[in-house]
Parts: C-alpha cells; structure tokens; sequence
C-alpha cells in the first residue's frame, strides 16, 4: 500500500521549510499554510527531509 502525505493544517505555522527543502511536492496557500502539491515529483527520502525539516511536525505519512 502506498503511502499518503499530509500537513495538518492546525499545526502549521507557516515557516516556509518544507517549500525550501522540496519546492515541488509543498506550497504555501493564501493563508501560509504549507500545503501538498505534487508529491509524486520526488522520491520518499526527498519528502521524509523535508518532513524533518518542519519544526513543528505537521507533516505526516499516512499509509
């Protein structure tokens, strides 16, 4: 079973890490919150980086 990346949204704060680190899978919506794009443009060990990346662990696999 393939994994599912999501950013809970009530925890994001906005920083920009995740867009930094993999500017193809996350992007900022109107309200700076990081959302996902196009996960498929990058390999599971380039979105877990920028899954650490986050300083408040909003990102998650969810399988």
């Amino acid at each position: 079973m393939a994994k599912n990346l999501y950013v809970d949204a009530e925890e994001c704060i906005g920083c920009g890490a995740c867009v930094d680190s993999c500017q193809d899978v996350f992007s900022m919506n109107e309200d700076d919150i990081a959302e996902i794009s196009k996960p498929e443009t990058a390999s599971e060990e380039e979105i877990q980086d920028a899954i650490d990346a986050c300083p408040v662990e909003c990102i998650h696999w969810e399988e």
